[in-house]
């Protein structure tokens, strides 16, 4: 795979059990990189280690005044130079490719894995959790697939030199084989050490994070009650923590690299003192010494891969116990569907609580626990409760249809739905039935301020269709990012619409002529509204009210604000003190009258 082959086709299924066993799983993906990488990594170590045998027979050369010889390790010279940079050039493009390639491979398992849990992700995993496993934690992944390539070939050049010198030069070269496996192992015990000190460090570098991303977010708050100085305190010390852990983390690391050069300094002064003694006595020449101490000293560049592997896996593993973390959850229903690919229509069904929203009706569900009514628009929407329950469309489960045909038949609006920054074009432009027109939909969700509000923000923009939105909308109100998600939602028309509180941030006035407009757009259509609001309920075909997890009355808004006192207090807020003498249909009448005025006089207006 090329980088210019990028994206994967099919990123594959990768082991998630665990975090060594994901990275081992990423590396056999991209074994033909790997041997790529190692071929050229060998080519250039060994053209780097051939140069001091090189050097050392034009030194003897010269003693032994030997023309030839010395145009000859001339000529070698030159040739180990050329392999040197190409083995250089061509390790730098495949390590890197490698690099890339991996930090691609689980980002796209990532983005997979988000749009098959949906909303659920965030809920089992925090959101800054998973933006930091496919920003930072990619990039830590990769480096430590890529080098492990540059480590095998560093491991098994420094084999081949100690072969080689001990065949070259036996006297010396069993020194230097008796002293490289310490050189290289003398680290090992301060690892687990520095890879904690890393550990508390990112630890406290994310908390950190997450302290300066909740003041950001809540700094009006803040300011109004007078508590950014408190918050700010808290950040210093969040702040001076991560900086004690970043030094006490670097001195560890800076003892390691100084080790890898203190030792193998040791190692070439026992060389050279031993070789000294040798050529004394006239057993080895002065070129031999000469290539015996070269190759020492250019040991060290690939012993300093020892210290790049260590340091690429105790960064990479905690990354990759995270990103396997994330990889591993699953969706409670059945992803690959045992039922046809077609999109079943019909009744809308939720065995758990009862709620049946009849086929091209328009249902209004009000529901005084916000956190029962989430669950109940997740199951809605084709995601199976805890037990496995899942709701039912023409009594075909949800659960048992492959994901994108559940997805195709209910569509459900979250409480608080994201707006991506780009052009309102861009923002519209979503898998749809066709069957409704984008000017249709923003005028169903009385959109014509906020088109307006749009073209003034984006310097240059006649059509607001090429209106620049900003990210998550935060130049426009509460109610106007509500009220593009819901043309959003209209516009793709599916056989089934899920809203939850579409209009919390709505004045009444716009929320009447939203009532309206959805009713109409979507007439002959499945809709289901979780709202407590009397105007849309109003609109509804019918009303259904949830108490204590089952459905409790069903019948018109006015009906039920008439019959039924629990789903009064929870439509027109009363207090337990006021519901109480509403029993007796004195001030309950007055209250629904109240009401009902308020609903008359807010559509005349509107």
């Amino acid at each position: 795979m090329q980088i210019q082959d990028l994206p994967f086709p099919d990123p594959g299924v990768p082991d998630a059990r665990s975090g060594p066993r994901f990275l081992w799983w990423l590396f056999r993906n991209q074994l033909g990189g790997q041997l790529k990488s190692l071929s050229w990594g060998l080519l250039h170590f060994a053209a780097v280690s051939a140069l001091p045998f090189c050097v050392g027979i034009a030194v003897q050369a010269v003693v032994d005044r030997s023309g030839t010889r010395l145009a000859l390790a001339g000529g070698l010279m030159a040739l180990c130079c050329a392999a040197n940079a190409l083995g250089d050039t061509f390790l730098h493009r495949t390590a890197v490719t490698n690099w890339i390639t991996a930090a691609a491979r689980v980002q796209q398992l990532l983005a997979r894995k988000a749009a098959l849990l949906g909303s659920a992700l965030t809920r089992r995993v925090a959101a800054g959790e998973v933006v930091a496993v496919s920003t930072g934690d990619v990039e830590k992944i990769g480096w430590f697939v890529e080098a492990v390539s540059r480590f095998t070939a560093a491991a098994l050049t420094i084999v081949l030199v100690c072969v080689g010198l001990l065949v070259y030069q036996p006297a010396l070269g069993v020194v230097v084989i008796v002293g490289l496996p310490f050189l290289a192992l003398a680290v090992l015990p301060l690892l687990p050490r520095a890879t904690r000190r890393a550990d508390v460090q990112r630890e406290k570098a994310g908390r950190a994070t997450e302290l300066a991303s909740d003041t950001v977010a809540g700094l009006r708050v803040l300011r109004g009650i007078g508590g950014e100085e408190l918050f700010l305190d808290r950040y210093r010390r969040a702040s001076q923590e991560v900086r004690h852990a970043a030094v006490r983390s670097a001195r560890m690391w800076s003892l390691i690299a100084a080790i890898q050069v203190l030792l193998p300094g040791l190692l070439l002064i026992a060389v050279v003192w031993h070789g000294v003694h040798l050529a004394r006595e006239g057993r080895i020449g002065v070129g031999e010494l000469v290539t015996v101490y070269s190759s020492v000293m250019l040991l060290t560049y690939p012993l300093r891969h020892f210290e790049e592997i260590a340091m690429a896996y105790s960064f990479s593993r905690p990354s990759a116990k995270r990103a396997a973390r994330v990889l591993s959850l699953e969706r409670a229903t059945d992803t690959g569907g045992s039922r046809a690919a077609e999109v079943p229509s019909g009744d809308l069904y939720d065995p758990v609580t009862g709620l049946l929203a009849p086929a091209g009706r328009l249902t209004a569900v009000v529901c005084g626990d916000p956190d029962a009514a989430g669950r109940l628009a997740e199951r809605l929407g084709g995601h199976a409760s805890e037990e496995g329950t899942s709701a039912l469309l023409g009594g075909v489960p949800l659960d048992e249809l492959p994901l994108d045909c559940a997805r195709t038949a209910v569509l459900v609006q979250d409480k608080d739905p994201v707006l991506l920054s780009g052009t309102l074009r861009e923002l519209l432009d979503v898998p749809a039935s066709g069957g409704v027109r984008a000017d249709d939909a923003l005028a169903a969700a009385r959109c014509e301020d906020v088109l307006a509000a749009l073209v003034q923000g984006s310097l240059g923009a006649g059509d607001p269709m090429d209106a620049h939105i900003t990210e998550r909308g935060r130049s426009l109100s509460g109610g106007q990012r509500q009220r593009l998600a819901l043309a959003r939602s209209l516009l793709t028309d599916p056989e089934v619409l899920v809203l939850d509180e579409p209009t919390s941030a709505v004045d009444s006035h716009t929320e009447a002529r939203i009532a309206q407009g959805v009713r109409e757009l979507r007439e002959g259509r499945t809709t289901v509204v979780f709202t407590s609001s009397p105007l849309l309920l109003d609109r509804a075909d019918r009303v259904v009210f949830l108490h204590e997890g089952e459905v409790a009355a069903v019948g018109g808004h006015r009906e039920l604000l008439h019959t039924e006192p629990r789903y009064r207090a929870v439509v027109t807020r009363e207090t337990e003190d006021e519901a109480a003498p509403a029993h007796d249909g004195v001030h309950g009448a007055g209250r629904v009258r109240e009401v009902l005025k308020e609903l008359e006089e807010i559509e005349e207006t509107a």
